[in-house]
């Protein structure tokens, strides 16, 4: 038996063959985002080292940066005690977020309401064009 197919054996992927991502820098501890991946996705970033995600918008995989060039380089891949949970420790190269911010989280409650605490640190259109 291929030594990937064992590893996917103890991943509990949902009835729509995913399973949540969590994507943390590795030296930091610093969560980045999270996004979804499928047998195909954990295979491809077990085999290249760089992360890759399912696109539940755009139905294919997607790999980490590849149009935007921010990409991430898998240092460890961990799973929890469920199985239901990936985790990537990732040395992030650039920014994680599609919005030009180093995360994806920085939305935060304040006074009752949204509040952004992060800046953008790279224009999205510098990233993605348009």
């Amino acid at each position: 038996m291929d030594p990937v197919d064992v590893l996917l054996a103890e991943i509990a992927f949902d009835a729509q063959g995913l399973v949540v991502a969590v994507a943390q820098q590795h030296d930091t501890g610093e969560v980045l985002m999270v996004a979804w991946m499928n047998r195909d996705a954990v295979r491809e970033t077990l085999r290249s080292g760089d992360a890759c995600y399912w696109s539940r918008s755009r139905m294919k995989l997607w790999r980490k940066g590849e149009s935007s060039g921010q990409a991430q380089r898998v240092v460890e891949l961990r799973v929890d005690c469920d199985g239901d949970t990936v985790l990537l420790r990732v040395d992030q190269r650039g920014v994680a977020c599609h919005t030009g911010r180093r995360d994806c989280f920085f939305r935060v409650v304040r006074d009752g309401k949204f509040v952004v605490d992060r800046p953008v640190l790279v224009d999205p259109k510098t990233l993605y064009g348009g």
